[in-house]
């Protein structure tokens, strides 16, 4: 395969990836604070929808993913995924524990519409996970090779961080003002008619082939032994993104609701444009260091900047000091997903690269977002911060967050050692 990727390879990696990460940035970060601010201020009805979520991504992913290899076909589930993924998201917009009280009368109206989020971030994540995790990331894996991989997943990693920026630098301020229903509406018909332009920019590879074997064989391939067991390099690489996810996930749920409510900075949009703007650009200029350095070497310094950043988070309390440090701890985050996913890649058998992202998401999603949240919430109730707002006692995250995250990223060097011993006797 050639090192270079075409004007048009590009063209759908950035506009389609981009505007899948305008949904999952709205799903992972404004879902939270649409819960939060709007139905109820309980820190488990955040990790309940994180964890409901993940479990849903993760399943369809497996079934999808691999459907997509059987017939082999990445263009339609990403078109017609993208179009009902950017419907379901602007559907937010309509709960309410007012509309929840008119279809439930006998239920409490705000638990009725926390789990009706619950339900519908589920809903939304099945079309998303079709068309973003099973379809388009199986198609990356398609269309780039072992040469060029760092280049493109440093330029898919940094789409998040825009996505992000975009977001709170245009339009958050619906969210302030509480127009959810403009705010989810806006993104999820832009969600909807990219899914539209991906059926003309679209085209699947051409060494992409239908499988004939079982969806149940495929479906339980990945789980098996014996493919662990032929695949070493592949599942420890698995691993270390798990862990490295796990830490994220520790505190990232609760970061708007942690900078708003705890450190008090009310216009965290230019704390975050700030940060993403910085990280953006490290992530982009890391993806040839990447390639030349190998991922596995580049993996050690790019989390160590990540833990420094995650300690420095911890005793950061005003505006340009919580800059600084997330710059360091936004930077070295970046740097170890685009490495880390890089070396996924590397190591997926081609001929299942859809099926391998159902996998890879059990692994990615899954796991990181049924623990992580739970330890960063466990912390948040240990440590009985709260403030009375109307009335109500709300519950707020606090600094220890950055700490036990930076405790569980340090495990990530035990699978990382164990891949470069097997790479040193290769």
């Amino acid at each position: 395969m050639e090192a270079k990727l075409g004007a048009r390879k590009w063209l759908v990696l950035i506009l389609v990836g981009l505007s899948g990460q305008f949904a999952w940035t709205i799903e992972n970060m404004y879902f939270n604070v649409f819960l939060y601010n709007t139905i109820s201020t309980d820190p488990g009805y955040i990790a309940a929808m994180v964890g409901w979520s993940a479990a849903a991504a993760t399943v369809t992913t497996l079934l999808m993913g691999g459907l997509s290899d059987r017939l082999g076909k990445r263009k339609l589930f990403i078109s017609g995924g993208y179009i009902l993924w950017g419907l379901s998201t602007a559907a937010f917009g309509f709960i309410s524990p007012e509309s929840a009280g008119r279809l439930f009368p006998a239920a409490n109206a705000a638990a009725a519409a926390a789990t009706l989020v619950v339900i519908m971030d589920c809903v939304m994540t099945f079309f998303g996970s079709t068309a973003n995790d099973g379809a388009f990331n199986a198609y990356v894996t398609d269309i780039t090779s072992r040469e060029n991989r760092g280049r493109a997943e440093s330029v898919l990693a940094i789409l998040p961080l825009i996505s992000m920026l975009v977001i709170f630098g245009f339009f958050d301020g619906l969210t302030q003002q509480g127009r959810w229903r403009e705010f989810f509406g806006i993104f999820g018909l832009l969600v909807s008619a990219v899914g539209l332009a991906a059926v003309f920019l679209v085209q699947d590879d051409p060494g992409l082939r239908p499988r004939r074997d079982s969806t149940l064989k495929n479906l339980l391939y990945g789980l098996r032994p014996g493919t662990v067991r032929e695949n070493p390099e592949l599942y420890l690489s698995f691993a270390a993104f798990c862990l490295f996810s796990v830490a994220v996930q520790v505190f990232f749920p609760y970061l708007i609701i942690y900078i708003q409510n705890y450190l008090g900075i009310g216009n965290y949009a230019i704390v975050l444009g700030v940060v993403l703007l910085f990280a953006s650009a490290v992530s982009v200029i890391s993806g040839r260091f990447i390639d030349k350095m190998g991922k596995l070497r580049f993996v050690f310094p790019a989390a160590l900047v990540m833990l420094l950043g995650l300690i420095a988070m911890f005793f950061v309390r005003s505006t340009v000091p919580v800059i600084l440090a997330g710059c360091v701890m936004m930077s070295g985050y970046m740097m170890v997903s685009a490495a880390l996913s890089a070396n996924i890649r590397d190591w997926t058998p081609p001929d299942k690269a859809g099926h391998f992202q159902g996998i890879r998401m059990i692994f990615a999603v899954l796991l990181p977002m049924v623990i992580g949240p739970a330890v960063g919430a466990a912390v948040i109730r240990g440590s009985d911060s709260t403030y009375i707002d109307l009335g109500q006692v709300k519950t707020v995250p606090t600094p220890g967050i950055f700490l036990a995250a930076a405790a569980v990223l340090l495990l990530t060097a035990v699978p990382v050692l164990l891949l470069r011993k097997r790479e040193g006797r290769k």
